[in-house]
């Protein structure tokens, strides 16, 4: 190597700077230095040498060099010359050597980095260069404790780089890998094994970190050597030794699992586990209460989970194959192992239990593919049940009103356990029912002096029943007897018990879950509902203490309401009455905590909507009712709209804004309540939104808040057009002629939908109303679009295309409604302009959804206006445009012919060549022939053929040919 001394030509100041404490200018140095050194032919070659020889001290210049020698290998690999590689080898030898002499061992991140560079190597150079790989480390290392523990991080490399599954490779990375594996098989394992062996056997006692590595190593490799190598007398009896050291026992509960998830035929699996279950057992293994280590207890609970899904896998398979005599004895193997999973499942650790969810849920897919059950698997399957109970149960850490991470752990616990419930209904329903009744029945006979969480499991029980014993349409209390007659009685229980004043939150959540859950019980037995009211009413829901209860409560409400709405009638103005209060709007400078959230008023809102629109009382009285809900709405809108604009501070006048747009979502909320059958007209209630409407849409030209007010006015717009029907039509002009004021992109792109909304619905009504606007807004749309923006600026883009999308919807709409007139009488000069931003849409921006609306624009103008009494001068305009549009948009380099969305595009490019055809005829294909086609370059022959094409009837055949032209044309 061309250096005298290395020292000399390392760059000292460069170095410093890989020190993380180093100011950024030598940071920045020693960065530029990594790649020069990265980049350069040659001058690699001196980190080579100072790994060999060991010239620096300082870790970070080692892991340094290994950087750059890595980046080599890697990247570089295939351009280096022999020597180079030769030299590659020499290096991590002679480094490799450096360590079994030297007595301290490097840091691991150093070791894990030198691994790293090992397994590069060895992935580039085994099946070529260095196919004695591992003789050479294994011969260098030999029991060397330094050496061993760079020989075992080096295979858990390569296991990340030629194994790991979920590590994404290339195809070609995926044939040198499988090419690795197996040149591996055939000439190393047997020795890699071996080395294992010795390696275990060798360092139990005096390096228990060693062998841990060496267990994870085995564990990693099993799955693709010869199993025969690892799980026999020899190797088992060294695992199950460790299986007593407390050091070792998690790796080798770890390496066992690895050993029993390996694929292998079903008889040879239940040999295996069941030989391997023995000798554990006889060890004393599965006597788990004696065991207080809780770590490895959860590292046990998974290796009986996988012995016991591998046994379940054979069983499976078994039948499925026919064989039935070893399939009633693997079944009797999933059996023996029962009393130990429930032991796990019910141990009080809940790591300890998830762990063997997926060994007792297989079970139980089990006991379900059987004809018949046996006293036996009754009991196991009560037995389950029990212990999902007991286990479902919060312990009295849980901090329910600052959940954390241990909080988010149980809940998803919890989730399992409920797989596990749904699956125990359907193994057997009728057992599950009793034990629900008989827990829930004993708990709420004592609920007084029970703790919070045996009550709350009691009833989430019942709740859960819900989705085990599935109804349709929540249809639990008619069909079959028994489960309608128990359920019936658990609902009463329930809601006549008092249980719903238990004071805990949990307990309270649980009980109004449960009652709308159930809510098909009261149309059962109605005389309960008032009880129910008074719950939801009071400080046990809407009143309650914590805001988590009241939130959820007021949803919740809202769905009792809904379905029994029909069973309110005596209480519809008591309860108006009780919730006065929770339907104020909350100005934002009284002081006062709210009791609800304004997304809990919407709920709220749209209760007491439901209650007044269904009462059985004269239209009048419903107006009435709805008045006094929405008045006080208005009068406070009408306050602080005259307030904003003299609000000086940004603060107050977001707070304010907030307030406003509040008021207009719960007024749009209430008209949720109305139907097809209760409309707002039969209701009597069309004055009172009226009002609604006159009073908000002032804050459409309010100058502060403008976004947030515009946004809220607008969707309630939306609603009064469903609601209101022609009688909104008075207000659109007026609302209109605000919200086109001074609009940018984004105000306009929202816009759009209100007036094609209205254009959809009213169609004849809003003619002249539409004509009117037409012109303006399209103006407004034209300067938004035409409005520079910076190059880069990516928001402003998207906001153009979005503006560009809806602007060709709504021309869309007007075509589409049959309101010729709209665009005919803006003069010929505008219409001109218009269909000209048609054309350009269609052909320039390669944006497929607003060519493929731009296409369909045309197609329709060409119906209305493309005949021989159609507009004058249209014909022409069909010729100079619309035809070449059909032709260039296709042929631009973004027109990606193999995108589902550009397909739909040309396929509408055809309807609309197709369309010209009908109201043209042999005009238009003179046209192409002796015209258009020969100015593209399309060859007489060709131009015949679409022509011919074009004069079939069934417009399908002319989609595909088009296609294929196109195709051709692009090659």
């Amino acid at each position: 190597m061309a250096c005298q001394s290395v020292a000399a030509v390392m760059d000292e100041q460069a170095l410093m700077g890989l020190n993380p404490n180093a100011d950024a200018r030598y940071r920045q140095r020693a960065m530029a230095y990594f790649e020069q050194l990265k980049e350069s032919h040659d001058a690699w070659e001196i980190c080579a040498e100072s790994l060999a020889k060991g010239i620096y001290n300082d870790d970070h210049v080692k892991f340094f060099c290994f950087q750059v020698l890595e980046h080599q290998i890697k990247f570089r690999h295939g351009g280096l010359s022999a020597a180079q590689q030769q030299l590659i080898r020499e290096t991590l030898m002679k480094w490799l050597q450096c360590q079994l002499m030297s007595a301290q061992p490097e840091k691991p991140f150093i070791r894990n980095k030198a691994a790293q560079v090992f397994a590069l190597t060895f992935i580039m150079e085994y099946l070529t260069l260095w196919p004695k790989f591992f003789f050479d480390v294994l011969t260098l290392v030999g029991l060397n404790p330094h050496g061993v523990d760079i020989y075992l991080r080096t295979l858990m490399a390569i296991d990340g780089e030629v194994v790991d599954r979920d590590i994404l490779h290339s195809p070609e990375e995926t044939r040198r890998n499988t090419l690795i594996k197996d040149a591996m098989r055939e000439q190393c394992i047997p020795s890699l094994v071996e080395s294992w062996f010795q390696i275990l056997q060798t360092y139990q006692r005096s390096h228990p970190e060693l062998t841990c590595q060496c267990l994870e190593v085995v564990g990693a490799f099993v799955s693709w050597i010869d199993l025969n190598l690892i799980a026999n007398d020899r190797f088992v009896n060294v695992l199950l030794s460790q299986m007593s050291v407390d050091e070792l026992r998690e790796e080798a509960c770890d390496c066992l699992f690895e050993i029993i998830n390996k694929g292998m035929d079903p008889v040879d699996k239940t040999k295996l586990v069941e030989s391997l279950c023995r000798v554990l057992q006889s060890a004393g293994f599965f006597n788990v209460e004696q065991e207080d280590d809780v770590d490895f207890l959860a590292k046990f609970s998974r290796l009986v989970n996988g012995m016991g899904q591998s046994l379940v896998l054979s069983w499976t398979k078994l039948i499925k194959s026919g064989n039935v005599k070893e399939a009633a004895e693997t079944l009797q193997a999933v059996e023996a192992k029962v009393p130990l999973m429930l032991q796990l499942l019910v141990h009080e650790d809940d790591d300890i239990s998830a762990n063997i969810v997926g060994f007792c849920y297989e079970y139980l897919h089990v006991l379900k593919q059987l004809p018949q059950l046996t006293d036996q698997q009754k009991t196991n399957i009560e037995a389950v049940m029990l212990a999902i109970m007991k286990k479902l149960t919060y312990d009295d850490e849980y901090n329910f009103e600052n959940e954390g991470e241990d909080e988010a752990m149980f809940v998803e616990y919890r989730k399992q356990l409920k797989m596990l419930l749904d699956r125990l209904a359907q193994v057997s329903p009728e057992l599950l029912l009793e034990a629900v009744r008989r827990v829930f029945t004993n708990t709420m006979q004592t609920w007084q002096t029970s703790v919070f969480m045996e009550v709350e499991v009691a009833i989430r029980l019942l709740y859960m029943l819900g989705e085990a014993l599935p109804a349709s349409h929540g249809a639990h209390f008619s069909g079959d007897m028994a489960k309608t007659n128990a359920l019936q009685d658990m609902m009463r229980t329930l809601v006549s018990c008092g249980v719903s004043g238990f004071q805990h939150s949990s307990v309270s959540l649980e009980f109004f879950e449960t009652v709308v859950r159930y809510d098909k019980f009261f149309l059962v037995e109605p005389q309960h509902i008032p009880n129910v009211l008074m719950a939801f009413l009071d400080q046990r829901g809407l009143r309650h203490n914590s805001p988590k209860v009241r939130s959820r409560v007021a949803y919740l409400f809202s769905r009792f309401i809904k379905t029994l709405h029909k069973h309110m009638n005596a209480f519809i103005e008591d309860i108006l009455t009780r919730i006065q209060d929770l339907l104020e709007l909350a100005p934002p400078d009284n002081g006062f905590l709210a009791m609800l959230t304004s997304d809990d008023q919407l709920f709220m809102f749209e209760t007491a909507g439901v209650l007044i629109v269904n009462a059985e009382c004269p239209a009048e009285r419903k107006q009435a009712l709805m008045r006094s809900l929405l008045a006080p709405l208005m009068d406070a809108f009408r306050l602080l709209l005259a307030k904003l604009p003299r609000e000086s501070e940004e603060e107050r006048q977001a707070a304010l804004g907030d307030c406003l747009s509040h008021a207009i979502g719960f007024v749009s909320r209430t008209s949720k309540a109305f139907s097809n059958k209760q409309t707002v007209k039969q209701c009597g209630c069309t004055e009172v939104y009226r009002e609604c409407l006159q009073t908000f849409l002032p804050a459409l030209s309010c100058p502060v808040q403008r976004g947030a007010l515009r946004g809220s006015v607008r969707s309630f717009l939306h609603r009064m057009i469903i609601c209101l029907e022609e009688e909104v039509l008075p207000f659109v002009p007026a609302a209109s002629e605000h919200m086109l004021k001074d609009c940018e992109a984004k105000d306009l792109q929202e816009f759009i939908p209100l007036i094609s909304q209205i254009t959809a619905k009213f169609k004849r009504q809003v003619s002249p109303f539409l004509q009117q606007v037409f012109m303006p807004l399209v103006l407004a749309i034209f300067e938004a679009l035409a409005r520079p923006a910076e190059d880069n600026d990516q928001a402003a883009a998207l906001e153009k295309q979005m503006l560009r999308r809806s602007y060709f919807c709504f021309i869309q709409t007007v075509t589409g409604s049959g309101m010729n007139e709209v665009m005919a009488n803006q003069g010929a000069e505008n219409i001109e302009r218009v269909v000209f931003t048609i054309v350009q849409g269609a052909v320039d921006f390669p944006d497929p959804i607003a060519q493929k609306t731009c296409f369909i624009i045309l197609s329709k103008l060409v119906e209305l206006w493309g005949g021989k009494d159609g507009m004058v001068g249209f014909p022409d305009f069909i010729y100079k445009n619309i035809v070449p549009a059909c032709f260039l948009a296709p042929l631009k380099p973004t027109f990606d012919l193999s995108d589902a969305q550009t397909v739909l595009t040309l396929s509408e490019c055809a309807v609309t060549l197709k369309m010209i055809h009908l109201k043209r005829g042999p005009e238009f294909i003179q046209f192409l022939q002796q015209e258009y086609l020969p100015s593209l370059q399309v060859s007489p022959e060709i131009s015949q053929e679409l022509c011919q094409v074009l004069q079939q009837p069934d417009v399908k055949v002319l989609k595909i040919y088009i296609k294929a032209f196109f195709q051709r044309a692009k090659l």
